[in-house]
Formats: structure tokens, C-alpha cells, sequence
């Protein structure tokens, strides 16, 4: 007889087989019957390696997340000023990505947390462990590098709190332009953005001429390789 498998191994064969049901079906449209039938085993089995088909949903996001070229590069920055502004950039303009359609795989995480906070949050846990896990030593590195350089001045509270304050901030921005007909009217993204940006800095303590010099730089750098791409 085949050895039995190990629950890593199987907790395993069940993400491998999931991926390719979420791919193919959205959440919404994949089953817990399907996807027990995808990897070979019953739902009681699936169940007692995932509680929810949520949880399942989470851990394979959070895979994701964790394997990200974009986040990888940014997290090899030198922790520095430069890289903390660039890191709350990044973070904002993830969030003003996300737009009406369901069937986006972000708007679709989003719409997920938002269920989990109020369910049993596992869903919303699971990703923000492993988000907070990926981004501390970064965030808290430049944070302090920031200080000791005079462009920030401390700010009473947890280094990474701040970063989960800023978080969720733009996530309940994000949250305002679900809607086909977005429930507020900010304005244009370019704009949303810069504030968004200069009000998540100031927050974490960064002064006015560090917040004008790291961020408007490099927004300005940005807009300009945008123009040189759609006019290639």
C-alpha cells in the first residue's frame, strides 16, 4: 500500500489544486465539492485541512503575495527615506487600482476582507499576518532611518502600527470606489494619490521639505516614464 500522506504534503496537494480551481472559476464560482474533487479527497477531508473555503482562498493569496516580483524588489531596498516614501507610493497607488469589477482578483481580496470583519475575520487575518510579516523589518528599518537623518520626527506608537494606520486607510478608500457609481467623489487619481501619500506620510512623521523631496521627485520621475510609455 501507498505510504499515507503527511498533512504538509496534503495541505499541499489541496493548495496546488485549489490554484488551478480559483484561476479557472473566481471564488464565487468554485465549490467546496469541486475543489475536494479537484485534489482527490472528500470535503470532510478538505475541511479538516481548511475550515472554510475562505481560508483555503487567503492562504493561496497570501502565497502570492509573499512571491511577487514588484514587492520582492521592494523589499530589497536599502532601508532609507527614499524607500519609505516609495513604499507608501506603491501601497496607494495598489489601492486606487482596484476598481467596479468583480471579477478582479484584488477587488476581489478586498471584497473578501471586508466579509471576514464581519465574520470570523479568519480570512482578513491570515493576510494581514503574512503582509505584516513581509513589510516590518523593511518599514521599521526606513522608519528609523528616517529619524536618525532628521527627515521624520518620532511619532508616539508602535513603528508598525503606523504602517497598518496608513493601510488601512487607503483600503477604506478603496472601499468608496467599489461601486459601479462610487459612493464618494475624490478627485482625479492623480491628484488622490499625491494627497493620499503627503496625509499617510505626515502621519508616520515624515517633515514637509523630506515629503517634497522623495515624494514629488519621484512621483514627477514617474508621471514622465508613463507619458514616454503610452506615446512608445
Amino acid at each position: 500500500m501507498a505510504a499515507r500522506m503527511t498533512s504538509d504534503s496534503r495541505r499541499r496537494q489541496i493548495l496546488e489544486a485549489a490554484k488551478g480551481c480559483f484561476a479557472r472559476h473566481g471564488f464565487a464560482g468554485t465549490t467546496t465539492k469541486s475543489l475536494a474533487a479537484a485534489a482527490g479527497i472528500s470535503e470532510g477531508l478538505l475541511f479538516k485541512h481548511f475550515a472554510t473555503k475562505a481560508t483555503l482562498y487567503a492562504e493561496i493569496l497570501a502565497e502570492s503575495c509573499e512571491a511577487e516580483p514588484e514587492l520582492n524588489r521592494l523589499l530589497e531596498l536599502e532601508p532609507s527615506t527614499a524607500t519609505l516614501v516609495e513604499f507608501v507610493r506603491r501601497m496607494v497607488r495598489h489601492f486606487l487600482a482596484m476598481r467596479a469589477k468583480a471579477d478582479r482578483e484584488e477587488t476581489q481580496r478586498l471584497r473578501l476582507i471586508v466579509s471576514s470583519h464581519l465574520d470570523d475575520g479568519e480570512f482578513a487575518r491570515l493576510l494581514f499576518e503574512k503582509v505584516g510579516h513581509l513589510v516590518a523589518p523593511v518599514f521599521v528599518a526606513s522608519l528609523e532611518r528616517a529619524v536618525a537623518a532628521g527627515e521624520a520626527t518620532p511619532v508616539q506608537g508602535a513603528p508598525l502600527n503606523l504602517f497598518w494606520y496608513g493601510h488601512h486607510l487607503i483600503q477604506m478608500v478603496a472601499l468608496t470606489r467599489l461601486p459601479a457609481s462610487p459612493a464618494l467623489n475624490y478627485p482625479k487619481d492623480e491628484d488622490l494619490e499625491r494627497d493620499l501619500c503627503d496625509f499617510i506620510l505626515r502621519g508616520i512623521g515624515l517633515t514637509g521639505p523630506a515629503i517634497a523631496a522623495h515624494l514629488d521627485s519621484t512621483t514627477s520621475t514617474n508621471a514622465t516614464q508613463h507619458r514616454i510609455a503610452e506615446s512608445a
